[in-house]
């Protein structure tokens, strides 16, 4: 198949992270194209550098990968089935873990725990929860509790229970196939942020645009 005649189709991603300086099509989008010629000159495009001491984040309009696109393979059909604009982010990742990401760990478990420990008996507290065991079991048994008892354990237990079956994680290992609360949420959260990054480089005029 010719160029001319070649169709590509473009699915951008939202938010790319890269280790390298250069950021080229096939980094920032999943590309397909029937010509393995074409498609290999899609992929090599170079969109944009990363220079020290400049922002090591950009956004790229999707119009400026077409626009590439266009002046390496003229008259091909450019489909695009993806975002509309891409935030590229370029990160430094050290792959040998030492003592300071060991200690970032164990300082935000710590938190995590006493913190979420803290939550729990400040809202117990709150609604005077031993007031509420001591009424219910005087409404069962007809007398007054003379300490913790069954109730109390069975919803220490509960507690315990009920937290790990929405979090859905035993250790490392997860109950079911679902996403966690937590990254549901995460992902939620990412998009948003992403969105807003990306309409505050195109308000701010830093997106990377047809020309």
């Amino acid at each position: 198949m010719s160029t001319s005649k070649a169709t590509i189709y473009i699915k951008a991603e939202q938010n790319v992270e890269l280790q390298t300086e250069d950021v080229f099509v096939k980094d920032i989008a999943g590309i397909f194209c029937s010509d393995p010629q074409t498609l290999a000159k899609v992929k090599a495009i170079k969109l944009h550098s990363f220079r020290e001491g400049q922002p090591q984040r950009q956004v790229i309009s999707l119009l400026r990968v077409i626009e590439e696109i266009g002046r390496v393979c003229p008259n091909a059909d450019v489909q695009s089935i993806g975002e509309s604009a891409i935030l590229v982010e370029r990160v430094e990742v050290d792959r040998h873990k030492g003592p300071v990401q060991t200690l970032k760990l164990v300082f935000v478990a710590l938190v995590s725990f006493f913190g979420t420990a803290f939550t729990i008996m400040a809202f117990h507290n709150d609604i005077g929860i031993n007031e509420v065991f001591r009424r219910i079991y005087e409404m069962v048994t007809g007398s007054a509790g003379d300490g913790y008892g069954i109730l109390e354990l069975s919803y220490s237990v509960g507690l315990a229970v009920g937290i790990t079956v929405f979090f859905n994680h035993i250790g490392g290992r997860r109950i079911t196939k679902d996403p966690t609360p937590i990254e549901v949420e995460m992902r939620i959260y990412e998009e948003d942020v992403n969105k807003a990054l990306i309409e505050t480089a195109d308000r701010e005029g830093r997106t990377i645009d047809v020309s």
